[in-house]
């Protein structure tokens, strides 16, 4: 091997892998076609937790905020962090029914932009007419940039309906990509654009079950959310579906009528904006305060549940910690952490 490269050894898959001193383990497994458990890529929302059978890593930036220092000490990592200072042996968990979907690097042009809110972009994305991007509700794919840059993005669109690829894209401070969707320049990326993507990847993914869900989104968390509420209601699964949309304020609901439309043709559906700056504004399907809080409020019990949430780490965190103090098992909430970023951090 070359000088500063090491083994990385993936268990139970018997995969081994090269990686460099300087890169997150997670992604080196990633680039390797292995899509493995994980989501925020920061450190905050311990999907990506394996544990070290052997070798040495550390953490450039100290021990991640999702890790705890008993985790630590029991032999636990995160893989979206940690750095080889050897050859190192994992274990890592194994999630089937996502990891056996390849994860490939095309070409495709910008389709279509429609301005949702002054900073957000619906994004259409057409593939290559002899290529497909099959994945599951829930995922996500990232966009290629300059000198290995990359953004994540989540699929707005269901598998059912992917002729175009939908996405939600908000306008990130700094963030090259995004602010050149929104320029109104000649550096502006407009229809007919060339982009290059990666995906799917993630294990925020709809899984099959008769129980019923309560989905809750922060600000564009409600775009995975919107490809598995599709893939629910327009392939006829009958699950009654509780989805909370939390945001600011109202224009943050950028697709609420489109909601609304659907609760009117989906008895099942039930739908509840939640506004953390502003009052409801006389709507009953509205309400002010906290989207968990929200949540919590109206239901009492949430042992019958299954739940997904996608949004900011904040939202996440608290879910994380409110919800199985009211029967939620653990083992049935499903989260997707956001942290908006710069175009240099890999996972938004």
């Amino acid at each position: 091997m070359n000088p500063g490269e090491y083994s990385l050894r993936i268990e139970p898959h018997g995969r081994t892998l090269k990686v460099t001193a300087e890169r997150p383990l997670l992604e080196a497994a990633l680039a390797a076609g292995m899509n493995l458990p994980h989501s925020c890529k920061s450190g905050h929302c311990a999907s990506c937790r394996a544990r070290l059978l052997s070798g040495e890593i550390r953490y450039p930036h100290g021990r991640p905020l999702g890790l705890s220092e008993d985790e630590a000490r029991s032999g636990y990592l995160l893989l979206c962090q940690a750095r080889p200072l050897s050859d190192v042996t994992v274990e890592a968990r194994h999630i089937a029914s996502v990891a056996d979907v390849e994860i490939k690097t095309l070409p495709c042009r910008i389709a279509r932009l429609v301005p949702l809110a002054p900073d957000v972009m619906q994004v259409w994305l057409r593939l290559p007419s002899v290529e497909r991007l099959p994945f599951q509700a829930g995922q996500y794919l990232d966009v290629l940039l300059e000198g290995g840059r990359r953004r994540s993005f989540s699929i707005a669109s269901p598998p059912h309906d992917s002729s175009l690829i939908e996405l939600h894209v908000r306008r990130v401070a700094g963030g090259g990509f995004t602010e050149r969707l929104f320029a109104g320049s000649s550096a502006a990326l407009g229809e007919g654009a060339l982009l290059r993507i990666e995906g799917p990847v993630g294990q925020f993914v709809y899984r099959d079950g008769a129980s019923p869900l309560i989905l809750v989104a922060g600000g564009t968390g409600f775009a995975p959310l919107k490809s598995i509420l599709r893939h629910v209601l327009e392939n006829g699964i009958r699950r009654p579906v509780h989805f909370y949309w939390g945001a600011r304020a109202a224009p943050d609901l950028y697709e609420e009528a489109l909601l609304l439309e659907w609760t009117e043709a989906h008895p099942q559906l039930r739908f509840r904006g939640v506004l953390s700056e502003a009052a409801a504004g006389g709507a009953p399907h509205r309400r002010a305060g906290w989207v968990h809080e929200a949540v919590l409020a109206e239901h009492a019990d949430l042992g019958g549940f299954e739940v997904y949430a996608a949004g900011p780490p904040a939202l996440i965190e608290a879910v994380r910690t409110e919800f199985p103090r009211r029967g939620l098992d653990p083992q049935r909430l499903y989260f997707d952490s956001f942290d908006y970023a710069p175009d240099a951090v890999p996972r938004s």
